[in-house]
């Protein structure tokens, strides 16, 4: 484990928000240069660096930044055979700084995102337009036509529930990207040049019952409310699928939302994401995902939780029975995805001992939830 504390460099930013609250996890193979760019948004606040791949390699961090880096002898010692839930020669892996960290809050971004500009010309501050949608409610219940209400210069819209505009706790904070779209491999093949250049000035929360693609490279969570549910399963070095980890993530995150009555929203911030990856490998790590999904996506739109379940922890074991009884006669893999997400949990609470263990919203018969 490298440690990194120099805190001498100049420029700060004029807001920072939560900053002995939040971490930043980034997950990577190569030097990190790209904190560069970041320094005035990312600076005052720790960074978690999960290195993947060759644990002997150096990975260069900028001065000035305060930080700890894992590498996979790092996971080993920390984890012992619990390690083996962590994914290695993947992105995944970040899942391991999630773990390891004690703050409230995550912000997790790759090492190909950099700042983007706002159709003004502004730089923007993505980590700032997420701690704002993970520190203003939710509304998942009933969907309203000005997204998100909450925002200056909106609200509710005529005929909006009075009794459900004081909304739900958000869980999570899911920003999109300029130029390089997240697509996968088949539609980057036949859309090689597509960029995305329309910025929509956006926030709006998933409504119950939608699940959505969550894409890992520009998101925020509240560790406390929905931490444990975040594992991204297992990708990589010795799996038959890659690519589908922040999506893995993502569906079981929302089902336990949906359950647990927390909230997430889509939208900004933007981020700029510089690098397409290869569609050729890309295809090579999707394509059982592709053909896998047309089953996942029924699985996760009628899984039901007991109303028993009153804590993340507690929905994601249940939901790795559901999986292993489920999809585990599609394919064995997911036989020891459903145990690597015992075995996930497991640790979470070892590493977490004296952790409120998740939410413990009330769960209303109807399926319709509300935050304590």
């Amino acid at each position: 484990m490298v440690s990194g504390s120099s805190l001498t460099s100049t420029s700060t930013p004029s807001i920072s928000l939560l900053k002995d609250e939040l971490d930043i996890v980034i997950p990577t193979i190569r030097n990190l240069d790209f904190l560069e760019m970041w320094r005035p948004f990312f600076q005052p606040y720790h960074l978690i660096i999960v290195q993947d791949g060759d644990p002997s390699k150096t990975i260069r961090v900028p001065d000035g930044f305060d930080y700890k880096l894992y590498n996979r002898n790092d996971i080993n010692r920390i984890l012992g055979p619990k390690a083996a839930c962590i994914s290695f020669k993947d992105s995944a892996c970040r899942c391991f700084g999630y773990l390891i960290s004690k703050k409230k809050y995550i912000f997790t971004i790759d090492d190909d995102c950099f700042v983007a500009k706002d159709p003004s010309g502004k730089e923007i501050n993505a980590l700032e337009q997420h701690i704002k949608n993970l520190l203003s409610p939710s509304t998942p219940f009933f969907f309203n036509t000005l997204y998100d209400p909450y925002r200056e210069g909106a609200d509710f819209v005529r005929g909006y529930p009075f009794s459900l505009r004081e909304g739900v706790q958000t869980a999570v904070s899911h920003g999109l990207w300029l130029n390089i779209p997240d697509y996968d491999a088949p539609t980057q093949l036949v859309k090689p040049l597509e960029r995305n250049k329309r910025y929509v000035d956006a926030v709006l929360t998933v409504p119950m019952g939608t699940l959505f693609p969550m894409c890992g490279m520009n998101l925020a969570f509240n560790r406390e409310l929905i931490g444990p549910a975040m594992y991204f399963g297992l990708m990589g070095d010795g799996q038959p699928i890659g690519r589908y980890d922040d999506m893995w993530a993502g569906w079981c995150m929302k089902v336990i939302c949906d359950h647990l009555g927390l909230g997430v929203k889509t939208g900004l911030p933007y981020i700029w994401h510089s690098k397409a990856s290869n569609p050729f490998v890309n295809l090579k790590k999707e394509y059982k995902g592709i053909y896998w999904q047309e089953e996942l996506i029924p699985f996760f739109q009628t899984a039901v939780l007991p109303k028993e379940c009153t804590t993340v922890q507690t929905c994601y074991l249940e939901l790795s029975k559901l999986v292993k009884a489920k999809l585990g006669k599609m394919d064995d893999y997911f036989n020891k995805l459903a145990d690597a997400m015992v075995t996930w949990i497991e640790a979470w609470d070892e590493l977490n001992p004296s952790e409120n263990p998740g939410s413990t919203a009330a769960v209303k018969p109807n399926g319709a939830a509300k935050g304590k």
